[in-house]
C-alpha cells in the first residue's frame, strides 16, 4: 500500500451533535485512525470541537477540512492552530483552509471574492509568517497586520497547512505553497489527474475525503442524491464534476433547478454518480472503495462516513471499521 495513515472527519456527522465528537475521536484512535477532522460552515466551531477531541484522544492528529479563509484572519488561524498544537504535542495539527462556497459566505454576510487564487496565495503566505514565531508586518490586497508575533511558543512540531482545492489553478497553487492538498467530492478515477495538477506546483502531500456508508443503496440513494445535488449547485464543484465525467448529470440537474423542478433536479443525480462519489454498500465493498483512492495516489485518505440509516451511530462505526481495513 502507498499509505499507512487514514483520517476520519466529523464533518458529515453533525446530526449526532457535538457531544458525540470526543467519543468518535476516541473510537477512531482505538481502531487505528491517525487523524480526526472537522469542518466549519454554519454549525460547530471547528477549533472548540477539536479541542474536545484531543482531550478524549490525545494521540490522534487534528485536522480542519476546512476553515473558510474569509471567516478567520490568518493571525487568528495561526493562534488557534498553535494553541491546538500546544495542547496536542504528541500528534499533528493539520490546518486545512479553503475558499468557502458562496452560499456559506452569504449566511455570514460576506461576499465571495472574484480573485480566489490571489486571496488564497496571500492568506497562506501570511499564515506561514505568523506561524514562524517572528514579528510580522504585512500589507496585502486582502489581509494586513502590524508587528504581530505569535505568543504560543512551539517546539519542532508545528501545524501543517493543508489547502482545499478542486480545479487546476488552485490545485497547482496548493502544490506550490502548502504542505498538503485536500481533495473532496471526486471519484477515485479523477484522483490521478488532480495529482498531476498539484505536481505542477510542487510536492504537497495528497489528502482526500472519501465518502462512504455501510448500508443498502436502495434505502439511502435519495440521501446521496440530495447531498450531491447541493454540491453540484456550487460552480466550483459543478466544474469538477463535469471534468470527472458527470457533465450530463450536472447539466440536467441545473436546468431542472432553473425551471424550479427541485424533485427532477435531485433525481438527475445518477446511480453511477452516487457510487463513484458517495458510495453505499457492504463493509467489504466500502473497504474496496477506499482502496481505490489509495491505489489512485491518495497518500492520506480521510473517511467521510455518511450516517444514512435508522441507527446513524451504528452506520458511522460500521463504516469506520470497514474503511480502516483498507490499510
Amino acid at each position: 500500500m502507498s499509505t499507512t495513515e487514514m483520517g476520519v472527519t466529523f464533518g458529515s456527522l453533525g446530526v449526532l451533535g457535538p457531544q458525540a465528537a470526543p467519543d468518535i475521536a476516541r473510537t477512531a484512535q482505538d481502531i487505528g485512525y491517525s487523524s480526526f477532522w472537522t469542518v466549519e460552515a454554519t454549525g460547530t466551531d471547528a477549533m472548540t470541537l477539536l479541542g474536545a477531541a484531543t482531550v478524549a484522544a490525545p494521540k490522534i492528529s487534528l485536522g480542519t477540512g476546512i476553515i473558510p479563509i474569509q471567516l478567520r484572519a490568518p493571525t487568528l488561524a495561526a493562534m488557534t492552530a498553535a494553541t491546538l498544537q500546544a495542547l496536542n504535542p504528541d500528534a499533528g495539527v493539520l490546518l486545512g483552509v479553503g475558499v468557502s462556497a458562496p452560499g456559506i459566505l452569504r449566511s455570514h454576510g460576506i461576499q465571495a471574492t472574484d480573485k480566489p487564487i490571489g486571496m488564497m496565495r496571500e492568506y497562506v503566505t501570511l499564515l506561514k509568517e505568523c506561524l514562524s514565531g517572528e514579528s510580522v508586518t504585512f500589507e496585502g490586497d486582502y489581509f494586513q497586520c502590524s508587528r504581530f508575533r505569535l505568543g504560543v511558543r512551539l517546539g519542532e512540531r508545528k501545524p501543517k497547512i493543508i489547502m482545499a482545492a478542486l480545479n487546476p489553478q488552485m490545485l497547482k497553487l496548493a502544490g506550490e505553497v502548502a504542505d498538503g492538498v485536500l481533495l473532496n467530492y471526486l471519484p477515485a478515477s479523477h484522483v490521478q489527474s488532480s495529482v498531476e495538477q498539484v505536481r505542477k506546483g510542487g510536492n504537497a502531500k495528497i489528502y482526500a475525503y472519501v465518502h462512504a456508508a455501510v448500508g443498502e443503496l436502495e434505502k439511502s440513494a435519495n440521501s446521496a442524491r440530495r447531498d450531491l445535488f447541493n454540491y453540484a449547485m456550487a460552480d466550483g464543484y459543478a466544474n469538477m464534476f463535469r471534468e470527472a465525467g458527470f457533465e450530463d448529470e450536472v447539466n440536467e440537474l441545473r436546468e431542472k433547478q432553473r425551471n424550479k423542478d427541485r424533485d427532477g433536479a435531485v433525481a438527475a443525480v445518477s446511480e453511477r454518480m452516487i457510487q463513484a462519489i458517495n458510495f453505499i454498500g457492504s463493509g467489504t465493498e466500502v473497504t474496496s472503495f477506499v482502496k481505490n483512492y489509495i491505489d489512485a495516489g491518495v497518500e492520506h485518505p480521510v473517511l467521510m462516513p455518511m450516517p444514512w440509516g435508522e441507527d446513524r451511530r451504528a452506520v458511522t462505526e460500521a463504516t469506520m471499521r470497514a474503511a480502516i481495513a483498507a490499510l
